[in-house]
This record gives C-alpha cells, structure tokens and sequence, in this order.
C-alpha cells in the first residue's frame, strides 16, 4: 500500500504510514514545546530564575506533577473518546454520554462525603467501580448492544439521572465539603501529586495497550461487521475491549480531576482533521490532541486570573463550545 512502511522485528511485525507518522511527531514536537513553556509560565516561579529562592522546589512539587497529570489525563480522554467515536461509528460519542463520567464522579462523591478519611489512592479504585457498575447497566437497557445508537442515547439519560443524584448531594451536604466537591467537579487540577501522576501514568499504560493492541482489528471492523467478521474478528469480543479500556481511561481521569468535558469529544475530530488514517494514527493523534487541550486549558486558568484559579473544566466548557460547533459546521455533511 502506498506512503506504508513494514519493520519485522523477530516475529512481530510493524507497519505505519510515513506522512501520519510525520505528522504525529510534529505534533508531539509542538506538545513537547507548549508544555515547557506552560511549566514555566506563571508569576511565582518562571525559567528567568528557575532555582532562586525555592522557585525550583515551585516547579519541581506543584507545578510539574501538574503538568503531567494534565497531559496524562488529556490523553486518557482522548483515546478514550477516538475508541468510543469508533466504535459506535458516531462522531457525537463521547465517555460523558455513556454515563462513565458521572458514574466515577457519583462514586467518589460518595467516598469523599461518607468516608472523608479514606486515602486519596482509593478514589481511582471507587471511580473505576463507579463507572464499570454505570455501563453495565447501560448495556443491559441497551440489551447488550454496545455498537448502536440505542446505547448512546441510553447511556445520555442515565447521565442526566446520576447528574440529578450528584446536584442532591451537593445540595444536602454541609457547605465546606459541597465547597470542595464542587472545586473537584470543575476539573480543578490543583491537588495534583506525584502519587496521583504515577496512578493516572498506570491507568494510561493500561487503557493505551488494550486500544493500540486492537488497532488492526478496529480497522478491519470498520468496513462493517459482517466483512470484519468474515476476515476473522470478532466484533463482539473487539468491543467489550474497547469499551473497558475507555471505562478505565475515563474513570480514571474523572478519580483525579474531576469531570473534564469536550476533551473526549473534539480531539479524535482534531485527530482526524490533522492526521487522519486508521485507528493507529487516530489514537496516536487523538492523544496528543487531548493532553494539549487539557495543558492548555490548565494552564489559562492558572495563569490568566491570578492569583485566582480557573478549574481546566471551566475553560474547557468556555472555548469547548465553539471549537465543537465549529467540527460540527465544517462535518455537518458525516452526522
């Protein structure tokens, strides 16, 4: 095939496309660049003088583990996003509408309110739960059809429901704790640590092996499922993969910092409007794409308003809309 490249490596064999492969590294190059100038930007501590007066022991405890967490979780949306997008073949599917978010947010709400003692390395753990416990019972509504548009429109009402039940909480809870739930809910990513970036690093290495490793079989099921079938994938198997991987993705995101929205839903359109490709390329660019939303995002919040601090959510949700009505204006031909 033209512009692919094959390397053999023993007995595996890898194949990717020239130009995408360019094009991905660039936009890692820009990544790499935005996010040292995102590290250094800020009136406490910046690279004019780096280690004077425990500038370093600023960049090195707050705002690099937050740096990271940023982009980790960024990335995390948006594989999960491109692997939900894909599956579904619905360029409007989103972890948010499948009721994950709000699952893993309704979790660890519960956590914070009725175990405030518990150790902030559970709440991935009840995240996770929260969000597994949610797309189960959206399959079994959908009766067990996880491709279709019944799926999709299930998972938005249990979304509304569980968001109906998180407004209560917050409304019954005392006022320094719906305080501090409501700074989480926004997408603050202020509380970032080291602990919470190894833990998002590992949720991201899991949930990136499971989608990069059925990248082949995604491609060969996007020329529909009787044709994917009859080449020897198993559509059914393909997605409870991918849908676990994106529960973990996004729960995972969501225990850390709180509900992140838009990231999910535009980077695999930027993905696919940069790089394009099969889901190699747009799982490599949909990841870069979601790590930068979400740095920038973090970083426009920090830095614009201070010393007040913007949650990533708010000014995701501010500049969200518009880049999201605009994909849609420039595909309105593809929905």
């Amino acid at each position: 095939m033209s512009g692919y490249r094959v390397v053999h490596c023993g007995p595996l064999m890898l194949r990717w496309h020239k130009r995408r492969a360019i094009l991905s590294l660039f936009l890692a190059l820009v990544l790499l660049v935005a996010a040292v100038l995102a590290l250094g930007a800020g009136g406490a501590a910046g690279w004019s003088a780096p280690w004077a007066g425990g500038q370093g022991k600023v960049l090195w405890d707050l705002r690099l583990p937050r740096l990271l967490l940023a982009l980790e979780c960024g990335a995390m949306l948006g594989l999960a996003g491109a692997a939900l997008q894909s599956l579904t073949r619905n360029g409007l599917a989103d972890p948010g509408l499948l009721g994950v978010r709000e699952g893993a947010s309704l979790a660890v709400l519960v956590l914070l309110f009725f175990v405030p003692a518990a150790a902030p390395e559970l709440r991935p753990l009840v995240g996770l739960l929260g969000g597994v416990a949610v797309v189960a019972v959206t399959v079994l509504l959908a009766r067990g059809g996880i491709e279709r548009m019944r799926f999709i429109l299930i998972g938005i009402g249990v979304s509304w429901f569980l968001s109906g039940l998180i407004a209560l909480m917050l409304v019954a809870a005392d006022v320094t704790m719906m305080q501090t739930a409501m700074v989480w809910l926004a997408g603050s990513l202020s509380g970032a640590a080291w602990s919470s970036v190894r833990m998002a690093a590992l949720c991201l290495l899991i949930g990136g092996v499971l989608l990069f490793g059925t990248a082949r079989a995604g491609d060969v099921a996007d020329l529909g499922d009787h044709l994917g079938r009859s080449l020897g994938v198993s559509i059914t198997r393909l997605a409870v993969v991918r849908v676990a991987a994106a529960v973990l993705l996004t729960a995972g995101c969501v225990s850390f910092c709180g509900r992140l929205g838009f990231v999910g839903l535009i980077a695999p359109h930027l993905a696919r409007l940069s790089v394009g490709g099969g889901q190699g390329a747009l799982l490599s660019a949909s990841a870069l794409w979601g790590a930068g939303l979400v740095m920038v995002a973090d970083t426009v919040g920090r830095v614009a308003f201070a010393p007040i601090q913007i949650p990533a959510g708010i000014v995701l949700a501010v500049i969200g809309v518009p880049v999201l009505l605009g994909l849609l204006w420039c595909r309105r031909d593809r929905f």
